[in-house]
């Protein structure tokens, strides 16, 4: 897939970093046994204590010493509970959002970072919603720290997560129209005064159509 635009253009004269850049994008697809090291046996763990694995997850990705569990948002809480509570993921460290506008229905990605202390181990969660649902069950019930890191996804991204106790924005004012860390959220930003000349905000420096 090749992409054009974002941040990293060189030699258009475009000093906001849109503009010239075009690369080719890879999607990574799911990665075949053995996985090594304790990847393997997290799965097996996972699969032997929930019946319903091969239902609940969409791919398994291996990709920069990193294990991704893609997980079907339906069934999101009850992964989560065996991974807290019989493979001792005691901690969820953070959740985070990404916006791929070229992934049809599924543009909108919730990421999670799971350490077990006791094991010594990390993993990731990640589970794709449509932008025009974005609805994804919340974990605070399962692990409250994510409480703050779900309103900060929501904030920024627009991901609803489902029987939060409090979804709110917590960055932006409460009357904030849009996600700001969407792709297709607009640069702003304000004029720049220099003496004798001005530099304009970023989205009017040049057309984004």
């Amino acid at each position: 897939m090749r992409k054009n635009g974002m941040f990293g253009s060189q030699g258009s004269g475009d000093t906001s970093g849109f503009g010239g850049l075009a690369k080719t994008q890879t999607t990574i697809g799911s990665t075949e046994r053995p996985f090594g090291g304790y990847f393997d046996q997290v799965a097996d763990d996972l699969e032997r204590a929930y019946p319903l694995f091969n239902d609940a997850i969409e791919k398994v990705v291996v990709d920069r010493g990193e294990l991704t569990l893609f997980i079907k948002s339906n069934r999101l809480l009850d992964v989560a509970k065996i991974l807290r509570d019989q493979l001792r993921f005691e901690m969820c460290v953070g959740v985070n959002g990404v916006h791929y506008p070229e992934e049809t229905n599924r543009e909108l990605h919730a990421i999670y970072s799971l350490l077990s202390i006791t094991r010594n181990q990390r993993i990731r969660l990640e589970v794709c919603v449509s932008e025009k649902d974005p609805h994804v069950p919340s974990l605070v019930e399962i692990w409250a720290g994510t409480n703050w890191h779900e309103r900060e996804t929501y904030d920024m991204f627009g991901i609803i997560f489902d029987n939060h106790p409090g979804l709110t924005r917590i960055l932006m004012p409460d009357d904030w129209s849009g996600f700001p860390q969407r792709k297709d959220y607009p640069l702003g930003g304000i004029e720049i005064e220099y003496k004798g000349a001005t530099v304009p905000a970023p989205s009017e420096r040049r057309s984004y159509s």
